[in-house]
């Protein structure tokens, strides 16, 4: 993600509390229709826990199931911000359930059902958070249906709760166009766009059914699976092969026109362009192929998803890019212009895709793993290109350290949520750049390499680099990574014993 544009007033909005007309949900084993499968003896049911326990987000996440897929559909019409949407959602129970909840903050939860019968629930006073109690318990191990009819506000953009007043940046979720609307979820937003375990450890397939004018084209994640028209209205279905975390999700509604390709070794490329950009921006997209292969070269890897390509938004998009997973976004200006200036982002978007994508993090506390080496890679790209001197520039980035220290925290413990999606982009690069100057060029691809091999599909933490590291080289670079990433002063530069750290600018 490219740096946040500037602080937007949060509003805040009448909380939301609802519940279905149905018998008092069962915290015993009860018989029930087929396909049911309650608690077994013994094995008595409880709720499922209400947080993942991140340091940064305490209130997000849920424990008690694992989420296998989502089926979200939206009912898009111009002239209002409000959507009929639903979910369904695949899970299997981790534990005996009694109750189970879900982050959610949409405009109101109409019905519930899990397993096809109609479930007690409640959205809490901070509206944030949906319960769930079925009236039946749900058996550890047993795959579940969870079916959500709700609807959403696009007007409603408050800021996450706990978010600091200004100067702290306020990223919508809901970004709306004159025809249409994107979305950013990131870190903690996407249950704004449906009831979701909002957190990057449970990854799921994904499934988005769009309906909206026929003049108009959704957009989505994944790959396109169906259009169908009725009337003056169009349905298009996406859908994802691959498991990834809810904060990614791309879906929208515009005028697009879209540009079809080929990458490495058959890779099935799509993008989508405004319209009326098409022209200007179609040179820059033509170039992910390229881009593509150098990374491929650079890791040793395959790109890690079914499909890839860019959707350029019109009007703008917050300021920043973001690597939705197979689609990364930008404001439509940013695919327009020199190479020099524009492609090193499209090129962090794309690595994105394979660190912090496909490899996701564990905790927003190690989210460097994501951006740093997006920052990274973006680098040697441009350096690559003939475009930057490496030592130039890491120097000014070894230089501007202290002061991003000071204002985001050390990289591994961050002071607040958006500085996890910021503040470790700079020690990222330093710490990468100095572990690979320390054990050579082919040993550190073998780390990278390894890295994401083992974690591909899975979650990382800053634990499993450093194990990582010390396994390919042989060497104990524990003290090294760690000083990097969780130090408050910045460490010396390998290498570079001359450089200085200039000390951080004084708090007010």
């Amino acid at each position: 993600m490219s740096p946040p544009p500037t602080h937007r007033a949060r509003r805040r909005r009448t909380v939301l509390m609802a519940m279905a007309a149905s018998t008092a949900a069962m915290a015993t084993v009860a018989a029930g229709p087929p396909g049911w499968a309650g608690a077994p003896a013994g094995d008595p049911a409880s709720p499922g826990a209400r947080s993942a326990g991140d340091r940064l987000l305490p209130y997000l996440g849920n424990g008690g199931y694992d989420v296998r897929s989502y089926d979200v559909g939206y009912t898009y019409r111009p002239g209002t911000t409000l959507m009929d949407s639903s979910v369904r959602i695949r899970a299997t129970a981790t534990q005996a359930l009694s109750r189970f909840s879900l982050d959610a903050a949409v405009d109101e939860i109409k019905t519930v059902t899990v397993q096809g019968e109609p479930a007690r629930f409640a959205v809490d006073k901070a509206g944030e958070k949906l319960d769930i109690t079925p009236r039946r318990a749900l058996g550890k191990g047993r795959l579940f249906d969870v079916n959500i009819a709700y609807r959403v506000d696009r007007s409603d953009n408050r800021a996450r709760p706990g978010d600091p007043t200004s100067p702290a940046p306020h990223l919508t979720p809901w970004v709306n166009k004159k025809d249409g609307f994107v979305v950013f979820g990131q870190p903690d937003r996407a249950h704004m766009f449906f009831p979701a375990n909002d957190y990057p450890t449970d990854k799921a397939r994904f499934t988005f059914r769009v309906t909206a004018p026929k003049d108009l084209q959704a957009v989505g994640i994944g790959t396109p699976r169906s259009r169908t028209t009725a009337g003056d209205e169009a349905t298009t279905v996406f859908s994802t092969a691959d498991e990834i975390s809810t904060q990614v999700v791309q879906v929208g509604v515009g005028h697009y026109k879209e540009i079809r390709g080929r990458g490495p070794h058959g890779l099935p490329l799509r993008s989508y362009v405004d319209t009326d950009a098409f022209d200007a921006a179609k040179p820059l997209v033509d170039r992910i192929p390229d881009q593509l292969s150098w990374f491929e070269k650079e890791l040793g890897r395959p790109f890690p998803l079914e499909t890839y390509g860019v959707l350029g938004v019109p009007e703008g998009y917050l300021g920043v890019a973001f690597e939705s997973a197979t689609l990364s976004t930008f404001a439509v200006e940013n695919l327009q212009g020199p190479a020099e200036q524009l492609e090193p982002t499209m090129v962090h978007e794309m690595v994105h895709q394979y660190f912090g994508d496909a490899l996701a993090v564990s905790n927003w506390d190690t989210n460097w793993i994501s951006e740093g080496h997006a920052d990274y890679y973006q680098l040697l790209y441009t350096v690559d290109q003939g475009w930057r001197d490496l030592d130039t520039v890491l120097k000014a980035r070894y230089e501007f350290d202290p002061e991003s220290r000071a204002a985001s925290g050390p990289p591994n413990r961050p002071k607040e949520a958006i500085d996890a999606l910021v503040g470790g982009n700079n020690a990222g690069v330093l710490m990468l750049a100095g572990l690979r100057h320390q054990v050579g060029d082919a040993v550190f691809k073998k780390i990278e390499r390894t890295f994401f091999d083992r974690y591909r599909g899975r979650n990382a933490d800053t634990r499993d680099y450093i194990a990582v590291a010390n396994e390919i080289s042989g060497r104990d670079f524990t003290a090294y990574i760690n000083g990097w990433l969780y130090d408050e002063k910045t460490p010396p530069m390998a290498g570079h014993p001359d450089w200085v750290a200039p000390e951080p600018p004084k708090s007010s």
